[in-house]
């Protein structure tokens, strides 16, 4: 009997590639277990590739590691044969650890079919040999190669299952059992080596015509590290990539949520606004009509609010509505909703038992906000009206049972404020006038009813039209021409002012176009901005848009804006107006001297003009204080470099006192009244030709 011996070098190798292998399949079994879908086959069919190569070349080098007397060789087809079982096994390992469960049985059964196939792997490759005589096995070591395949492979897909998922020094795990079960498969191997018998006289078929000759042995070692490298390298650049899709995903998860809170809560108090509040009541009522039950809606106003406002200036304001919010959201329940939907204006949403339960939260919420605040250094006393409608029974939308609570709470403030007030039919013919205003004015959008009409302004010197300010006008269908006082409250509390404030404002670019093309290049065209309209984001996008589709110069329009909503927020108001000032825009400050300015701010607003409200103008005759404080606000714009416009100017001596004092420009009905576009250049047309006569004999 021949006896070989083994090269020490090709012995360690087998055992390197061997772990390699065994590392390359637990990481792929991690890959897998993450991946969904059709790549999970992709991963799979790639793993059982790399895997089976790896064991399949180990199996290889240790064969050649072999010293034998006699020259070998490995015929190509029986080897190829042998590589695809290997693979077939390796599919079949990596399939079995990447199930749901792995029972007792099935682990058993696996470890039966994937020994025999690394078992049948190895003798497969033996018989690549193709020996004469043909090789003798003994049976204990050839019966002891099969149990050690056997074994090691239900140790293998035990631990390929167990550490198939990430967690904490997985790695480090896995470089230690890769290390476990690769001396198992190297021991399998050369267990199979030492059952083989060569008898004296074997001759090695294979050695003719096939596989030999020096260096096949680094070949393959080097064609095995490149897959078993790839395998990794895949995996693992994988994994980073989906780490990374895993963070970004989260990060944009995060992202939407704030976007959706910034959306749907409001900015200073935190609270829900009233997009939720409309979701929850709708919610609220879908629950009572499945379930049955009742809730209260509870609009509550703070009495004293704007005084305190108005004294200690709007940071103040600011944090008393924070109180106010804290204070109130203390009091309410998990599933109870408070929402603020605008100033000093709160709603709670509450579901009842019984509707008489309603009264005792209503004293509630009244004690509550009757108790001192502590803002500050200061010890702040305001107090509620709260108005209660009820559902079922007071409204069948979320707008209608707004409104209905809106009524209640006027209604309380009527009957002496710090009190509540549950709404009553009688009250439904403000409130269903209300809800038919709101109707009517979704139908005046759609239907096109709104009229721009137009209050020249004049120069005060000269007296020769400088523009002119755009008003709007609805022309409804049954109550005929309304002006902005009958419906821009429901606009601006229903949201409504936003397309309509769009309009208003492409309406007067496009006419303001219309006179550029008639010579009129100088002039300027005013549109007034509500408070919502400039608080809402798109704004400045607005703006740019209408100017662009009417190809109207920047400097063309003036964007009034009331002093008070300049103020209101004065950080965020000057990070609009400087937007808007560097388009190009005109700004006003109109209603000058009404509202609680502070003067640190008014020099640092990128404004434009001044607008004296008419308030002053109408006593300057008879009010010496009212000439005193139109004087100081001709001087301050003046020395801080603005225009002065002076608008309700309806008598000559108005004018002239005005016209003294240095106003820029005038406005009022002794000039010229709102007028539609045509008759206005009528007038114009007038004006013009009364002063020509007066500069010519000049």
């Amino acid at each position: 009997m021949l006896i070989g011996s083994y090269s020490p070098s090709l012995v360690v190798i087998s055992l390197f590639v061997a772990i390699l292998a065994s590392y390359t399949a637990l990481d792929l079994s991690g890959r897998i277990a993450t991946t969904k879908g059709r790549a999970v086959y992709l991963w799979i069919a790639g793993g059982a590739f790399a895997m089976g190569v790896g064991v399949w070349s180990m199996h290889f080098i240790g064969m050649l590691a072999l010293r034998s007397p006699f020259a070998m060789g490995f015929d190509l087809g029986i080897t190829a044969v042998s590589l695809l079982i290997a693979v077939w096994s390796s599919g079949f390992a990596l399939w079995l650890v990447n199930q749901p469960r792995l029972p007792a049985w099935q682990l058993v059964c696996g470890a039966l079919i994937m020994g025999t196939g690394i078992a049948s792997m190895h003798y497969t490759g033996m018989a690549a040999m193709r020996m004469t005589p043909g090789i003798d096995y003994d049976p204990a070591w050839f019966g002891a190669s099969l149990l050690i395949a056997v074994v090691a492979s239900g140790a293998a897909l035990w631990i390929a299952f167990n550490l198939r998922r990430n967690t904490p020094y997985v790695r480090l795990v896995r470089c230690g059992a890769a290390v476990v079960m690769g001396v198992a498969i190297v021991g399998m191997h050369y267990t199979g080596m030492a059952a083989a018998r060569f008898a004296d006289n074997s001759f090695c078929g294979a050695a003719l015509n096939g596989l030999s000759g020096k260096g096949l042995d680094n070949l393959v070692l080097v064609s095995t590290l490149a897959v078993l490298a790839i395998a990794l390298l895949t995996s693992l650049l994988d994994a980073r990539l989906e780490a990374r899709t895993a963070v970004l995903a989260d990060s944009l998860s995060q992202a939407n949520q704030e976007l959706t809170h910034l959306a749907l809560h409001d900015t200073l108090t935190g609270l829900p606004n009233r997009t939720l509040l409309a979701d929850r009541i709708e919610h609220a009522i879908q629950t009572v009509k499945e379930q049955g039950g009742c809730f209260a809606l509870m609009f509550i106003d703070l009495d004293g609010f704007k005084p305190v406002n108005d004294a200690f200036g709007h940071h103040m304001g600011d944090q008393l509505l924070r109180e106010v919010g804290q204070r109130l959201r203390e009091d309410l329940r998990s599933h109870d909703t408070l929402a603020r939907i605008g100033g000093d204006e709160f709603v709670l949403l509450v579901q009842l038992t019984q509707p008489n339960d309603a009264l005792g939260l209503a004293e509630r919420q009244v004690v509550l906000i009757n108790r001192a605040f502590q803002v500050a250094e200061h010890e702040l006393k305001i107090s509620a009206s709260v108005g209660i409608a009820m559902f079922p029974g007071n409204g069948s939308t979320p707008q209608e049972l707004l409104m209905n609570a809106d009524a209640a709470m006027y209604h309380a403030k009527g009957i002496g404020k710090n009190g509540y007030s549950f709404f009553d039919v009688s009250m439904n013919t403000n409130a269903r006038k209300q809800l038919q205003l709101l109707q009517d004015l979704r139908n005046a959008i759609e239907q096109q009813q709104f009229r721009l009409y137009y209050q020249p302004k004049f120069d005060a010197a000269s007296g020769l039209p400088v523009g002119a300010e755009a008003l709007l006008r609805w022309e409804h269908p049954q109550q005929g021409l309304l002006s902005p006082a009958m419906f821009i409250d429901v606009a601006e509390k229903t949201g409504l002012i936003i397309p309509i404030g769009e309009w208003v404002l492409n309406e007067a670019c496009r006419q303001m176009r219309l006179w550029c093309a008639q010579g009129y290049e100088n002039w300027r065209i005013a549109v007034n901005l509500s408070a919502v309209q400039f608080g809402h984001a798109g704004l400045v996008k607005s703006v740019a848009m209408a100017l662009e589709r009417h190809q109207l110069p920047a400097n063309s329009l003036t964007l009034e804006i009331t002093e008070t909503t300049a103020m209101s927020d004065a950080d965020a108001s000057m990070t609009v107006l400087q937007q808007l000032s560097e388009m190009g825009v005109d700004l006003s400050i109109d209603d000058f001297g009404t509202g609680y300015s502070s003067l640190m701010y008014l020099k640092r607003l990128p404004a434009n003009e001044l607008k004296i409200d008419r308030g002053f103008v109408r006593d300057l005759e008879h009010d010496s204080d009212d000439a005193a404080i139109v004087s100081a606000i001709v001087a301050l714009g003046q020395a801080l470099g603005l225009r002065i416009v002076a608008e309700g100017v309806e008598t000559d001596a108005q004018q002239n006192f005005l016209t003294r004092l240095g106003c820029n420009s005038l406005q009022g009905y002794l000039l010229g009244q709102p007028l539609p576009a045509a008759d206005f250049m009528a007038d114009i047309q007038r004006a013009e030709d009364a002063v020509a006569p007066d500069n010519n004999h000049a």
